[in-house]
């Protein structure tokens, strides 16, 4: 699935380019208003047990997925983003690929432009031109996936968007690719409990990737994360924040359900 879907992200920013050209591009990456900081957004200050500040969370907006098939074909943008806010969510998700998630790139200023909180673009990023791309549509943070990417690739594009003042979030799921994001010089981490290859999501890859992080990284569990004993648990764990999406696009009250996420997660 993952191979299926690089092939097809190659050919789909060859279009965008041949569109609008990447010098096009650059000049309305750099006229764009400064990105929110969405490191500062998902990030616990404290972690010990007896002055533990809240789990952040990262709540996503899409449509469908490769393992879940259609989600939510009708969606409102900017009244799910508000409900989230409204909630108590930290930042924004929103999920930009067309053809396997169906979202677009407009939802991002619409997400934006409905809230207060930092807005991610959740992508498979496989050419510079998607990280101006993304500033120029005025997302504050880029995934950049491991799995997907060279380390030389993975170093660049990771200089590229801090060079843009956008906050990568740099995503593994085995301690052979952490060691990849660790070597391009990531701090802000996320640990994907979903198996990109077989699509299968185990919450235990989160805890069995923590003892290798480095000491002051931002970390971030994604995938997988729906039940109140799993939030509790990685409440109490040295995890800053998760990243929810199915769990609460497939409520009838997105907002509603995280609110209650949150309160089994932080009591």
């Amino acid at each position: 699935m993952l191979r299926r879907i690089l092939e097809y992200k190659c050919q789909e920013v060859a279009e965008r380019e041949a569109a609008i050209p990447l010098a096009e591009l650059r000049a309305q990456a750099f006229d764009s208003p400064p990105p929110r900081d969405f490191t500062a957004a998902v990030t616990r200050k404290r972690r010990e047990a007896a002055t533990r500040e809240p789990l952040k969370t990262i709540a996503e907006i899409k449509r469908a997925s490769p393992s879940a098939g259609m989600i939510r074909e009708s969606l409102d943008v900017a009244e799910i983003a508000a409900s989230y806010q409204a909630a108590g969510a930290s930042a924004i998700s929103v999920l930009t690929d067309g053809r396997f998630f169906k979202g677009s790139l407009e939802d991002i200023a619409t997400a934006r432009g409905a809230v207060d909180l930092p807005v991610l673009r959740k992508e498979f990023i496989v050419s510079p031109y998607q990280i101006y791309e993304s500033r120029a549509h005025r997302a504050d943070a880029i995934l950049l996936i491991v799995a997907a990417l060279d380390g030389s690739q993975l170093t660049d594009f990771y200089s590229l968007a801090k060079s843009l003042s956008l906050h990568p979030l740099v995503e593994v799921h085995t301690l052979a690719e952490l060691e990849t994001a660790k070597t391009a010089g990531a701090t802000l981490i996320g640990i994907n409990n979903r198996n990109l290859a077989t699509l299968e999501t185990r919450v235990d890859t989160t805890f069995a990737l923590l003892p290798y992080l480095p000491p002051k990284a931002v970390v971030v569990s994604e995938s997988g994360i729906s039940r109140p004993e799993e939030v509790r648990r990685l409440a109490v764990s040295p995890v800053d924040a998760v990243l929810v999406g199915e769990a609460l696009i497939k409520s009838p009250d997105p907002g509603g359900r995280l609110r209650e996420l949150l309160r089994d997660a932080n009591g």
